[in-house]
Parts: structure tokens; C-alpha cells; sequence
């Protein structure tokens, strides 16, 4: 088939042509770019201590990454300000894909105990994936005298005000798990928060604090070994890690639910080919038979959910959180702590 075309508008015609082929050439330069994704080391910033179930999960999501797209992925551990100091980290990095957040579900529940918040999680990040679901536990010291989620409750209202719990932190999801507790059985306890899981733990384990909400996958050794009790589960069914510990719904407060969850995000303005490429290749190790295991054997259960159902459950829990947490006292002082103490 031939085109006529006039001889009055060769420049213009060529103009055209050319300004089209540039202009393609502008929109596949960022696929070009993107299409080497990652060229040099890739920081995951987890907003804990070593040891805890943030710095379990990242280091889990690195390995494979590493093996599967020929880079390394390293862990920058960024404990304080309740999980703020490890997100600003990520924030004032470039949005290449380069530096991702191991993001605790603490991210959708600090706006309640914060007087303010510098950003808002759901425009400041983009969701990548959630990696797992962990159920948590309410967990006492041997010595305290209950045996279940309901002789707790009788405990604390006939001695108000004397039973302590810890926490990794003000806005953690051991404490907001706690603080909801408290407020369905109506009932008061001290809150003593620590500068992270590891902290907290040595105390309920020398006894200096009577209890505290504790993921399984830390809890479970110190269960097992008799060092702790579990009074009941979080979640709204039982742990396959310790199946004989009722939920909390079901033994004492109908409807209280308080999961833990881990999940990747990454800075607005990361590239949708990144983000996606990202979701594919941890989707595919969270979803090994051998992940699975070893993840159930602790508690936990994969998740590996899109970007678009992990943006779902980030805007559920923040609703959820700011209608439940309407109910929950926070002292201005221990608000003040949030710079100062990191998150599980």
C-alpha cells in the first residue's frame, strides 16, 4: 500500500517521525532501566533489634532474593521511635527498589499513640507484599496465678492496678494487642514498655513483669521448656504451634482478635515493574513447600499476598486500629518515649 505524501511538508512529516521515535524511545528508556533491576546491593531496613520476628522474616526474604536475582540483600537494623526511626530511613532513600521496609504490622497502629504523625504510611510507602500472618499469644510468668485468659481477667479485678505487662515498645502490636485486652475485659494493668523484644522477654522471664503479649514464633521456646505459661491465643483460631492453648475469643472475650503481621514496602515512586517484580520473586519463596513448613513449625503462616491486597489489609487495619484504639489511655510521657524505643 503507497501513502501520498505532499512535497510542500517534507520537513514537517519528518518532524513527525522523528519526534515519535524519540518520544518512544523516552518511554522505554525507564523499562530499559528497570529491566537490570537490582544492579548493585539491595538494604532491607528492619525497625528492630536482631533476634526479634521483623529480623527473622527479613533475613528469610534475603536469602532467597539473593540466590533467585544474583545481588545481595542486606539487613540494616533501624530500631526506635515505635518503628518511625526505620521507616524515615527508607523515606530518605532514593524509590529505585534498592532499599525496601520490613514493615510489623506497628505501621498501621503508631498513628493512635502519636500526638502526630510525619507522614501518612498509606501515600509515603507502596505496598510490595505481606509476607506472613504470626498469631501471638498472652503469656505469663509460672509464678502468676492463672491458668487462662479468664483467670487473668478475675486476677486483675480483684487486685486492679497490680499486675504489670511489657511490651517491645508504645504502638507495637504486642502493646496495641494488650491495650485492646485490657479495654474489652475491662481492666487496668501497668504498661511497662521496653526498648525492644529481646528486653521484655528477659524481664517476663526473670518475673519482674506478670505478662505481656508475645508472637508464638519468639514465645514458643520458653513455653516449651515450662519457663512461660500461654493463657490464650490472639487470633481468631488456634495456633498450629500450640494447639492446645484456646483463643482468647473463645475462652474468655468473644470477638477480640489481634493478629501480627510482617509485610515489604517500599518508598512512593518505586517503579510498578520493580514493585511487581519484587512481589513475584519473594511470592514464589514464601510459597515453597519448604518455607511453609519451616514457617507452620513456628506458628506462622505465608501470606505472600499482591501489592493490591496488602494496600486492602494496610487501610483495614489502620481503620480498625483508629476506631479501637479511641478506647485505649496512653500517658503523655510514655508517648514522649516513642523516639526512643523500637518495635518488635
Amino acid at each position: 500500500m503507497e501513502i501520498a505524501v505532499s512535497r510542500s511538508k517534507p520537513r514537517a512529516i519528518l518532524l513527525t517521525i522523528l519526534l515519535t521515535f524519540f518520544g518512544l524511545g523516552l518511554l522505554a528508556a525507564p523499562a530499559a532501566a528497570q529491566s537490570d533491576y537490582p544492579n548493585r546491593t539491595v538494604r532491607i531496613v528492619v525497625p528492630a533489634t536482631p533476634g526479634g520476628g521483623s529480623d527473622l522474616f527479613a533475613r528469610l526474604v534475603a536469602q532467597h532474593l539473593a540466590s533467585v536475582m544474583g545481588q545481595q540483600f542486606v539487613i540494616d537494623n533501624r530500631p526506635g521511635g515505635g518503628t518511625l526511626v526505620g521507616m524515615e530511613a527508607v523515606l530518605n532513600s532514593p524509590p529505585d527498589g534498592h532499599t525496601l521496609y520490613l514493615s510489623p504490622s506497628t505501621s498501621t497502629s503508631m498513628h493512635v499513640v502519636r500526638r502526630t504523625m510525619p507522614f501518612d504510611v498509606r501515600r509515603a510507602f507502596v505496598p510490595v507484599t505481606q509476607l506472613v500472618v504470626v498469631p501471638q499469644a498472652l503469656i505469663v510468668h509460672p509464678d502468676v496465678p492463672a491458668r487462662s485468659a479468664a483467670d487473668f481477667i478475675a486476677l486483675a479485678k480483684r487486685e486492679p492496678g497490680k499486675l504489670t505487662y511489657g511490651s517491645a515498645g508504645i504502638g507495637t502490636a504486642p502493646h496495641m494487642a494488650m491495650e485492646l485486652f485490657k479495654s474489652m475485659a475491662g481492666i487496668d494493668e501497668q504498661h511497662i514498655p521496653y526498648r525492644g523484644v529481646s528486653q521484655s522477654v528477659t524481664d517476663i522471664l526473670g518475673g519482674r513483669v506478670s505478662g505481656m503479649v508475645l508472637n508464638v514464633l519468639t514465645s514458643k521456646p520458653h513455653l516449651d521448656s515450662g519457663k512461660l505459661r500461654a493463657l490464650g491465643i490472639t487470633g481468631a483460631k488456634r495456633s498450629e504451634a500450640l494447639p492446645d492453648v484456646p483463643t482468647i475469643a473463645e475462652s474468655a472475650l468473644p470477638g477480640y482478635q489481634a493478629l501480627q503481621w510482617f509485610g515489604i514496602l517500599a518508598p512512593a515512586g518505586t517503579p510498578a515493574p520493580v514493585v511487581q517484580l519484587l512481589q513475584t520473586r519473594i511470592a514464589e519463596g514464601m510459597r515453597s513447600a519448604e518455607t511453609k513448613a519451616r514457617l507452620a513449625a513456628d506458628g506462622a503462616e505465608a501470606v505472600a499476598s499482591t501489592p493490591a491486597e496488602f494496600a486492602a489489609l494496610i487501610n483495614e487495619e489502620i481503620e480498625k486500629w483508629t476506631v479501637s484504639g479511641k478506647g485505649c489511655k496512653y500517658s503523655a510521657a510514655g508517648v514522649d518515649q516513642l523516639r526512643k524505643t523500637p518495635s518488635d
